[in-house]
């Protein structure tokens, strides 16, 4: 009888976004950080935005530069449309194309509506909302003339379901979720596809803070009773990236199923 022989197959790393160009704000912690070293990992030039953290964006520079890849930091306030058209012109300057763009950057301020401040909700509009804005209307063009771009914008499971004390963070998500579906249709024939990806509780630092107790609570919630890891949404953004071709105006949710 005749034996078979297991012969170890060893498949290289494919490198997808070699020579592509992701611009990540956002980009020094958590699920950023983890979005900016995935899209290293699949060959890409990596340009992270942050507006503090700078030994943070250090770091992840480091670390995509293991990888093989280049990687800069752009510092900017992208929540002042100034700063952030400035610093995708930057980006281009650069690198003379940005192909992905992932606008990640968010803040939260939360309190119940009735202890709720003008700026309190300005300043997360001003982030979430109008931020995501002003980096994607200043990327156009350059994506429209390349007849080529990756839009993906990180929403979250509160723009879908709503959460108590946050009506500014939920109608910033909620209006993120509304925009991708705009530019989804307007830049289709652009070759440019935009999505959304919409984690759920995700270890990041927003949940820092949070009483044990409540934790234990949150977790109890959600069906597979864990927080997200960031590297768990940042596949899920690499998947539009890298194979959503046919895929526009969508969401996924990464949330444990707390949303369904």
């Amino acid at each position: 009888m005749a034996v078979a022989t297991l012969i170890e197959v060893v498949v290289p790393v494919s490198k997808p976004l070699a020579g592509k160009v992701a611009f990540i704000t956002g980009g020094s912690r958590g699920i950023g950080r983890a979005v900016a070293l995935e899209l290293a990992n699949r060959g890409a030039t990596v340009a992270i935005n942050c507006c503090s953290g700078l030994r943070a964006a250090e770091d992840v520079r480091y670390e995509a530069e293991q990888m093989g890849v280049a990687c800069a930091i752009f510092p900017a306030n992208i929540s002042r449309k100034l700063e952030a058209r400035r610093v995708v012109q930057d980006v281009l300057d650069a690198y003379d194309r940005i192909d992905i763009l992932v606008n990640n950057a968010g803040i939260t301020r939360d309190r119940s509506i009735r202890k709720m401040t003008d700026d309190d909700w300005g300043d997360v509009i001003d982030t979430n909302l109008n931020g995501a804005f002003y980096c994607t209307s200043a990327v156009i063009p350059a994506m429209m003339e390349q007849k080529f771009g990756r839009i993906v914008n990180v929403a979250s499971f509160v723009g879908q379901a709503g959460a108590f004390g946050q009506a500014n963070y939920a109608a910033s998500k909620g209006g993120i979720i509304a925009f991708t579906k705009v530019l989804a249709m307007e830049l289709a024939k652009y070759n440019i596809t935009a999505n959304v990806v919409a984690p759920g509780f995700t270890s990041t630092d927003m949940l820092n803070g949070i009483p044990v107790e409540r934790m234990e609570q949150i977790k109890e919630r959600i069906p597979m009773h864990r927080f997200a890891q960031p590297h768990e949404i940042a596949k899920a953004a690499a998947f539009l990236i890298c194979d959503g071709d046919y895929i526009t105006g969508q969401q996924i949710n990464v949330n444990g199923g707390i949303y369904m």
